[in-house]
């Protein structure tokens, strides 16, 4: 069996930083929290 837990995740995790962006007035600090947490990911322990 196969599912689309990870791509949903990952879906998840883009849409929540996309909520959390509203009121940069800068794309490029937008971007740069986007990507923090795929540089340095979160350790949940």
């Amino acid at each position: 069996r196969i599912t689309n837990g990870v791509v949903e995740g990952i879906n998840n995790k883009l849409k929540l930083i996309k909520r959390l962006g509203y009121g940069f007035s800068n794309f490029d600090n937008f971007k740069l929290r986007d990507l923090l947490p795929w540089v340095f990911p979160f350790k949940t322990a």
